[in-house]
C-alpha cells in the first residue's frame, strides 16, 4: 500500500510492505534517492515487519513542498505516521534519513523502539559545503550533481560492474525537484547533534561502508562513542550507499539488530501488540572500547529578558548562514583587543538586529547590500556579499540586474569595477567541481 496525505504540505509520500499486524519498521532515504534504495532489503524484512518507506519532498515524484530543516522533515514524518495510525516503530535511515532518525530519538523518544544509522554522521561535513551545493544547483540545475553522484555513492569497482544501477542512481537525482534538493541541503547544513548523542536512549546499530568517503568509519565511531547503547558494523567493500552496494550484508545486519534489540510482545492489560526493547547484542563487529570524547562546555551566557534571544547569538547564527562559517571564523580569528569590540558590534547590531528584522527577506537584503557596496566602492566587501547573495537565493542573472540598476544610479565606473569583482565570484561559486 502506498499513498500521500490529503495535506501534502505537512506529510510525506509513503508506502507499506508486509503484513498489517506486524510491528512497523521505517526505512528512511538519503538525499537524492527515493524509497527504492531499500528495494533489495524488502523481501527479507517483510518476513517479520510491516515496512514503511517514505520519500523526501520533491524526490521520487513526491509533492514538491520544500523542508529546510531536519526538525521539519521529522515533524512531517510524524504527521504522516499519525495519519496512518503508527505510534511506535523501529527506524533505520541512511545519511539524511539517519539524521531524521536521530532527531526523532532525541525529541520523541517514546516513539522509537530501536534505531539503525546507516552512513550517518552527527554533523555532515560543514554548513558551507552544503550551501555551496545549493548555489551550484540553483545556477546549473541538478545535472552536475547527478552525474557525480555515483562517485560519492559507490566504489569504483561496483560502478564499473553495475552500469544499470549507476544510471539508475543518476536518474534518481536528475528527476528530483531542485528547490526541494536545495532545501534538503540547507537541512543538512543546519544539522548538528554532536553535543546531544548521550541522550539517545534506544539500542542503536551504526552501520558504515569501509570505503565511504562521505560519512565514513570515523564519523561512525563518533556516533558509537557518543550513543550509550550503540554497536558498530563496518561493511567491507562498500561506499556511501551501502544498502544498494552490499544489500545482503546490510539486510542481515538489520535483521539481527532489530530482532535482538526490539521484540514484539502482547500487552497484558489491553491484549494489543506492544513493542519492547530487548538487551542489545553485538552485531558483526562491536565497536572497540573507545576513550571518552572530551566535550567542551559552551560558556554560560548571561540571563536574557524572557521572550527575546541574545542579539549577539542571533547575529552570529545569521552571519554564519549568510557569509559562511569559513569567512566568519577567519574574521573572528583575526580580531584582537583592538578590533574585537568592532566584531561584536557588527555581529550584534548589523546581523543580530538589522538582518534579523522581518520587514525584508534575505534576498531583498542582499540586493540592498550589493547596491550600497557598489555606491561606496567597497569592492572587497562586494566580493563576499556576492557570495552571500548566491547563498541567499539570488541567481547570477538577478545579481547582474542589480549591478545594471546600480550603474544607472551609482555611476558606470563604480558598476564597471563591481561587474569585474562579481563576475569572478560567480564563476568560482557556480562552476561544478570536476
Amino acid at each position: 500500500m502506498q499513498g500521500v496525505s490529503e495535506t501534502p504540505t505537512n506529510t510525506l509520500q509513503y508506502r507499506f510492505d508486509g503484513p498489517e499486524d506486524a510491528p512497523v519498521l521505517i526505512l528512511g532515504p538519503s538525499l537524492g534517492t527515493t524509497w527504492h534504495m531499500w528495494d533489495r532489503q524488502i523481501p527479507e524484512l517483510v518476513r517479520q515487519w510491516r515496512v514503511f518507506r517514505f520519500d523526501l519532498p520533491g524526490h521520487g515524484g513526491a509533492p514538491a513542498h520544500p523542508a529546510d530543516s531536519v526538525a521539519e522533515l521529522s515533524a512531517r514524518l510524524l504527521a504522516t505516521l499519525d495519519a496512518v495510525g503508527v505510534q511506535r516503530f523501529g527506524y533505520a535511515g541512511c545519511a539524511l534519513g539517519g539524521a531524521i532518525g536521530m532527531e526523532l530519538a532525541l525529541r520523541h523518544p517514546e516513539r522509537i523502539a530501536s534505531l539503525a544509522l546507516v552512513a550517518t554522521s552527527p554533523r555532515f561535513g560543514t554548513a558551507d559545503e552544503f550551501r555551496q551545493r545549493g548555489v551550484i544547483v540553483r545556477t546549473n540545475g541538478l545535472d552536475p550533481i547527478a552525474r557525480t553522484s555515483p562517485d560519492r555513492w559507490f566504489t569504483g569497482g561496483f560502478a564499473a560492474a553495475q552500469p544499470a544501477i549507476t544510471e539508475w542512481a543518476v536518474q534518481m537525482v536528475r528527476t528530483t525537484d531542485p528547490g526541494c534538493y536545495i532545501a534538503a541541503c540547507e537541512a543538512l547544513a543546519g544539522f548538528d547533534v554532536r553535543s546531544e548523542l548521550g541522550r539517545i536512549g534506544v539500542p542503536t546499530l551504526v552501520l558504515v561502508g569501509s570505503d565511504d568517503q562521505v560519512t565514513g568509519p570515523a564519523e561512525a565511531r563518533t556516533l558509537v562513542a557518543g550513543i550509550p547503547d550503540a554497536r558498530l558494523a563496518v561493511v567491507p567493500g562498500a561506499s556511501h550507499l551501502v544498502p544498494v552496494e552490499q544489500p545482503a550484508a546490510v539486510t542481515d545486519l538489520l535483521v539481527r539488530h532489530f530482532s535482538s534489540a526490539w521484540q514484539p510482545a502482547i500487552d497484558s492489560t489491553t491484549g494489543q501488540m506492544a513493542i519492547v526493547a530487548a538487551p542489545a547484542k553485538p552485531v558483526l563487529a562491536a565497536a572497540p572500547q573507545a576513550a571518552p570524547i572530551a566535550e567542551i562546555a559552551p560558556p554560560v551566557a548571561p540571563a536574557q529578558p524572557p521572550g527575546r534571544p541574545d542579539a549577539y547569538e542571533t547575529g552570529l547564527k545569521i552571519r554564519r548562514e549568510v557569509l559562511g562559517d569559513a569567512h566568519v571564523d577567519r574574521a573572528l580569528a583575526q580580531s584582537d583587543d583592538f578590533s574585537g569590540d568592532f566584531q561584536e558590534f557588527i555581529t550584534r547590531y548589523a546581523w543580530g538586529e538589522i538582518w534579523d528584522r522581518p520587514g525584508l527577506d534575505r534576498r531583498a537584503r542582499s540586493c540592498v547590500t550589493l547596491t550600497a557596496l557598489v555606491a561606496g566602492g567597497h569592492l572587497e566587501e562586494l566580493a563576499f556579499h556576492t557570495r552571500a547573495a548566491l547563498r541567499n537565493g539570488l541567481t547570477p542573472d538577478e545579481i547582474k540586474e542589480v549591478l545594471l540598476q546600480a550603474a544607472v544610479y551609482c555611476g558606470v565606473p563604480a558598476a564597471n569595477s563591481a561587474f569585474r569583482v562579481a563576475q569572478q565570484v560567480v564563476r568560482e561559486e557556480t562552476t561544478p567541481a570536476e
